[in-house]
């Protein structure tokens, strides 16, 4: 069956993974195992079908393949492999790529296959006991980087910065072991060391290593501020290296994703969408950009995201969260089945625990919330985890734990404006913490003045102790320099509240001039045009023929394709 092996392997380099399935199959019941060269032919065998296996995404068969094959090869006595190892060297076969050099029988490699499995089916015990196996001077770039995700996990952050370290200094470009250990505290300067230790490439020259070494620093650096969460330094650095890389697709959506964690929501989207007229294709963080268009309420660009994304691939955990950001304003729990689909893709996936806790909170399920945002947390700590915890202990009247963990995020983020904000946000919930409150919200725009969330936290807590005057002058003087939907809406609320109904109406159509999606505006304005009839807008509507609602709300999401 010497002809069939190669053919398996020919059709494994060329990606014909269900052929060489099916050959393998014929491979692999062919009689022959009876001495030691049939076992190890054997062996091999099961190898290259496990990889056929593994390509068709049956990780379960695949594994059995495996495991087999390293039955049979731990059967052979070791004088024996070595004579068999010799003849097939000296056949002069070149192993497929796809093998991993199986020829002659690699164990090491075998065992990485086998972790790449449990890996696959989320079994990462099993997967980091197989990877433990292989002794650390044979261990390629590949095992390393995989070993130091699987330590991360079981949260041995010690051993997994050995491991990512070790993938630098065999390639100081594996990004995500520079994300990882950015993450888990390494310095710059210890980033430089690594660098240096790599091995210089294919004889490049000098001045070449130089500026490579100049913006990989500042990327490093870039890396290391935002893991520290100093968002305003990271930002500016990434600023810096678009001048240096142009249209850089990943930077861009790096900028995009920093501001739509820091509330920069506008600046956000126009970067998303640069990155979209770049790379139409693009799937990375765009789960990130179809919550942000969910938030401005343009369900129009949300819709035609969604269809591009559903079309380019239905099966990334960035889809099921848009298609979660989405059905959220018809079916909050169609939503909530989307979000969790997400986390089965993914279960790693932070935009999808963020999305299912903001889920459960307005389904008024806090409990669930919180298990959600610390789910986040777990995985990297950002101000969107910290809001909704806060949010979700608020909503379960459990105000000590929401101090403490707002308090965490200011500690944490002590240049933060809005982690201020939130801390001034749990104060503000008793009417003896309001003065506090209202150090907090100041503090915050002293802090940064342009953060429309505190001004409008700061006009809320105004109108609570009765002082509407403060709350209007507050919110003019940040319409005349920022000319925002929020701001007029806020607005209107406070004159309506005041019975002042023909100026709430002008902000109403403001904030609509602005942003004519505003489902709060909408709301805000067909109840004050009730109140200008003389209708109590709390109450109770007659029952109405529903038979006429959106029949798209029923559409399945395959025909949005």
């Amino acid at each position: 069956m010497e002809a069939a092996r190669e053919s398996v392997a020919a059709l494994l380099d060329a990606g014909l993974f269900a052929s060489a399935q099916t050959l393998g199959c014929f491979l692999v019941s062919s009689a022959g195992a009876v001495n030691d060269a049939g076992m190890s032919m054997k062996a091999e065998s099961l190898v290259l079908h496990g990889d056929a296996l593994y390509g068709e995404k049956e990780f379960r068969r695949a594994l059995n393949a495996y495991k087999q094959a390293m039955q049979y090869s731990r059967s052979i006595p070791r004088q024996a492999t070595s004579n068999i190892r010799s003849s097939v060297s000296a056949t002069g076969r070149s192993p497929s790529p796809n093998s991993l050099n199986l020829l002659p029988f690699n164990e090491n490699e075998v065992k990485f296959k086998i972790a790449l499995c449990h890996s696959a089916l989320c079994e990462h015990r099993e997967a980091l006991q197989e990877m433990e196996g292989i002794p650390s001077k044979v261990r390629s770039l590949k095992m390393n980087l995989m070993l130091g995700k699987l330590y991360r996990i079981s949260r041995n952050s010690r051993s997994a910065v050995v491991c990512y370290k070790e993938c630098l200094r065999q390639c100081p470009y594996v990004f995500e072991a520079i994300t990882a250990l950015a993450e888990m505290g390494l310095s710059a300067k210890e980033f430089s060391l690594l660098f240096s230790q790599a091995p210089n490439r294919g004889g490049k020259l000098p001045s070449d290593s130089v500026d490579a070494q100049r913006w990989w620093n500042r990327y490093v650096e870039a890396q290391c501020c935002i893991a520290s969460h100093d968002y305003k330094g990271g930002l500016d650095i990434y600023l810096e290296l678009m001048q240096r890389f142009p249209n850089n697709v990943h930077i861009l959506l790096e900028i995009a994703k920093v501001e739509a964690i820091i509330g920069r929501n506008d600046e956000a989207i126009m970067n998303f969408e640069k990155a979209r007229l770049i790379d139409p294709n693009i799937m990375t963080y765009m789960d990130e950009y179809a919550i942000l268009l969910k938030t401005k309420s343009d369900y129009i660009k949300l819709n035609k995201l969604v269809h591009d994304m559903l079309h380019i691939d239905p099966a990334r955990p960035e889809t099921c969260v848009a298609l979660a950001a989405m059905w959220e304003r018809k079916d909050e729990r169609k939503a909530l089945t989307y979000a969790e689909k997400s986390l089965r893709v993914d279960d790693r996936h932070i935009t999808g625990y963020i999305m299912k806790g903001n889920l459960h909170l307005s389904l008024n399920r806090p409990d669930m919330a919180v298990t959600d945002f610390r789910g986040a947390q777990e995985l990297r700590a950002d101000l969107r985890s910290y809001q909704g915890l806060v949010r979700a202990y608020l909503a379960l009247a459990k105000c000590k734990d929401a101090l403490f963990t707002a308090r965490e995020a200011m500690k944490v983020m002590h240049q933060s404006a809005k982690a201020l904000k939130l801390v001034g946000d749990v104060h503000a919930i008793s009417s003896s913490g309001r003065e506090k409150a209202r150090k907090f919200y100041e503090s915050a725009i002293r802090l940064e003045p342009g953060f429309l969330g505190a001004a409008l936290a700061l006009a809320d807590l105004h109108v609570a102790e009765g002082r509407n005057r403060e709350a209007v002058m507050l919110l003019e003087r940040y319409l005349r320099q920022w000319a925002d939907d929020s701001l007029h809406i806020k607005l209107a609320q406070v004159f309506a509240a005041t019975n002042m109904l023909s100026d709430a109406l002008s902000h109403y159509q403001s904030a609509l001039r602005i942003n004519p999606q505003n489902e709060a505006a909408k709301k805000g304005l067909e109840r004050l045009e009730k109140q200008m009839k003389g209708v109590d807008p709390d109450a109770p509507e007659e029952d109405e023929d529903n038979e006429a609602d959106d029949i798209d709300a029923d559409q399945d999401d395959a025909e949005l394709l």
